[in-house]
């Protein structure tokens, strides 16, 4: 079901909440799906360490959104208190790399999304919308929205200020939700669990199902003087200070010396996204937590796996895992604060601002069920005390594999189960996990046709080559008559690839109703598409972007024409980068692009030697002076260019040397050669300049040399 799951996401429009009770796996399907699809896409969370966490970043910085809260309306506030739509505007303003990489983007993931406040999401629907320029929801992006609404919920600070425009804090109360046909699927399958009477207990916990949680068997776990001993307990608090509290005392209680290990931290890491203590006091016999996986072939450990230190050096330490007598070394490891961007192919890559060094492990006597959220332990200590809010006794049950690992602090009672019926209604709505595979083959088909036309839409080009060819008028110092010449003869191919993509659209539209009516096989589609880009492909390479290239090399570097060219050298770009766009493209699993046609394309320009500029200029009929104060060359560097090309008989002598010295020159050429240009210089009248000497003998000699080979 799972690669159900994915395609619909991969192949679909489609916007997503993938749930799953505790232990379902909702975090491995995130990191599989990063892996295997090929959309554009960026990973954020609400906070700082579930965005650590997930490897993404956090939503605020990603959108640059305003902390404060945010109220859908344009009526006047309290800017104290709240941000308006008109307030929301100006952050906005986005440096020009963002603003690429968030139009590009095709599916936004959003982890922990239980503790998502509506309106923070709806700041993100008008930040997409403002800067895609789409008024589509989320700007026409696919959301991926991942978590338990069973779980922690949104933290809520102004809750009368939210409530008198959303119904609920949750991310599916957002006005931005209501407006996009949004399903619920539902990872079932509980990995960390296996116990049926446990699993009982748990779903109707999560539930707020009172009537059938068996509290006498889950209150037999009751032990309120229970001690700890030799076996590895977690004491799961409410709260980070009573944690704290019990860890620093266990510490204590150990009577050797502490060491203190310092965090390297390394450019730009923000202090409330650390994912370790900055300073970790550690101790021989302490009991730890590891805070991530085993990445090394040998998976040693995992994220909430327990162990003891036995010794600790400066750059290494040794823990003995719980339920082993194995022992084995950890030494400090990475985590990065990243940043998305925009690569020159259009994909999107992720970029290190600064990275955190610590070791991976932490005191873990005591642990928040907050920070618990997401790992497995095998024997937890927990007191479901008042302070207790709506989640945190699920979160704090779930944690373990097994009931008899629980010890309870104090009775759990009716009292601290919540019912939130919204939750209910929500999921039961937008529940799909029955229909994926229909909704699968309704919308795959479709989508991945649009996509393939959507990328081979052509009709901007007309747009962009009217705007060259205003510039080229406007221009001076280039050929005007080839730049007309090209203009027309470009206009003509893309008037004409312009009708054929109305008609392919029209056709290959009629060929998916025809398959979706069992009147044709999806295999002649394929072939349509395939030939249409390969036709495409190479009509817009040959007959569009190489000639617009040859012209631009001939151009780049002259003087007078910056601004024209960076506006010309932008349109080769976009042109680049469909191209490149169509080698990529697939038709749900299929490559369309021939492999013959899979070479790198790429507007990169071979420098044009100086000398070659020169007499480009001197073709055009430019005189020396006019060559040496375009080109900013002194004219006797000029003369010497031209020189060379005399070499091949290329030059016409008569514009740069005036007929009296080419006569005087000619008879003494033939009459008395000379072997070096001093003695040139010597034989001929004083008036004649070393470069005109130069340019005299390389023409003389060739067609000389010419007439021998004759």
């Amino acid at each position: 079901m799972n690669n159900y799951f994915f395609d619909l996401i991969e192949h679909t429009n489609r916007s997503v909440f993938l749930t799953g009770k505790a232990g379902t796996g909702k975090t491995t399907f995130l990191n599989d799906f990063v892996k295997k699809t090929r959309k554009k896409h960026i990973v954020v969370a609400p906070t700082g360490i579930a965005a650590i966490n997930a490897g993404g970043v956090t939503i605020h910085s990603m959108f640059g959104l305003p902390l404060r809260t945010f109220l859908p309306t344009t009526d006047r506030i309290d800017g104290s208190m709240a941000n308006n739509i008109a307030d929301l505007m100006p952050h906005f303003k986005y440096r020009k790399d963002k603003l690429k990489l968030l139009r590009e983007v095709e599916v936004i993931i959003i982890d922990e999304v239980s503790m998502l406040r509506a309106d923070v999401l709806d700041m993100m629907d008008f930040s997409l919308r403002f800067i895609r320029r789409n008024n589509q929801r989320f700007g026409g992006v696919q959301m991926l929205f991942i978590g338990d609404l069973y779980q922690l919920p949104p933290v809520v600070r102004d809750e009368h200020l939210l409530r008198q425009y959303y119904q609920s804090p949750f991310f599916f109360d957002s006005h931005a939700i209501k407006e996009i046909p949004l399903i619920t699927i539902e990872l079932t399958k509980v990995y960390r669990q296996s116990d049926e009477q446990f699993l009982d207990i748990l779903n109707a916990i999560r539930d707020g199902d009172v009537a059938n949680i068996d509290f006498s068997l889950l209150n037999q776990r009751y032990d309120p003087d229970f001690k700890a001993g030799e076996d590895s307990y977690v004491y799961l608090c409410s709260h980070n200070k009573m944690a704290d509290e019990i860890n620093q005392e266990k510490l204590a209680e150990i009577k050797v010396e502490a060491t203190t290990y310092e965090a390297k931290l390394f450019g730009e890491f923000k202090e409330n996204q650390f994912p370790n203590d900055q300073f970790l006091e550690l101790k021989p016999g302490a009991q730890i937590m590891f805070i991530r996986n085993d990445v090394s072939p040998d998976k040693r450990y995992f994220n909430g796996k327990l162990g003891e230190i036995s010794s600790l050096d400066e750059n290494e330490i040794k823990i003995i895992l719980e339920g082993s007598e194995r022992e084995i070394t950890v030494k400090r490891e990475v985590w990065e604060q990243k940043k998305y961007f925009l690569d020159t192919d259009k994909s999107i890559k992720e970029e290190v601002l600064g990275s955190f060094e610590q070791f991976p492990v932490k005191l873990a006597w005591a642990v928040t069920i907050h920070k618990s959220q997401g790992l497995t332990f095998d024997r937890v200590i927990i007191d479901a005390g008042k302070s207790f809010t709506a989640g945190q006794v699920y979160v704090a049950l779930s944690r373990c594999r097994t009931l008899e690992g629980i010890v309870l602090k104090s009775e759990i009672t009716p009292e601290v189960i919540f019912k939130d019926n919204r939750i209910l209604q929500f999921q039961g709505d937008t529940h799909a996990n029955d229909h994926v595979e229909s909704i699968l083959n309704k919308e795959k088909y479709d989508y991945s046709i649009r996509k393939v036309l959507r990328t081979l839409d052509c009709l901007w080009f007309l747009q962009e080559a009217e705007e060259w060819n205003k510039r080229s008028i406007a221009a001076k110092s280039i050929d005007h008559g080839k730049a007309n010449q090209l203009y027309t003869q470009i206009k003509h191919e893309i008037v004409a690839l312009g009708k054929v993509f109305e008609k392919l659209e029209r056709v290959i539209f009629k060929k998916v109703d025809h398959f979706i009516s069992q009147q044709e096989e999806w295999t002649e589609i394929e072939s349509k598409a395939k030939g249409a880009v390969n036709f495409f492909f190479t009509e817009i390479r040959d007959k569009i972007f190489s000639p617009l290239k040859d012209f631009y090399a001939e151009i780049k570097g002259v003087k007078g024409l910056k601004q024209y060219n960076e506006d010309f050298k932008s349109w080769l770009e976009d042109t680049e980068e469909y191209l490149n766009s169509l080698k990529d493209i697939h038709l749900l699993e299929t490559k369309l692009l021939d492999e013959k046609n899979d070479k790198e394309v790429s507007m990169k320009i071979a420098k044009v030697p100086s000398q070659v500029l020169t007499f480009q200029l001197f073709e055009q009929g430019k005189t020396i002076s006019e060559i040496a104060l375009e080109r900013g060359l002194v004219k006797e560097t000029v003369i010497g260019h031209l020189a060379k090309f005399a070499e091949q008989g290329l030059l016409d002598i008569s514009r740069v040397i005036t007929s009296d010295k080419i006569k005087t020159f000619e008879e003494l050429f033939k009459k008395d050669p000379k072997e070096t240009l001093t003695e040139w210089k010597n034989a001929l009248p004083s008036h004649f300049e070393f470069n005109e000497i130069r340019i005299l003998i390389n023409h003389f000699n060739y067609f000389r040399e010419k007439s021998r080979q004759e």
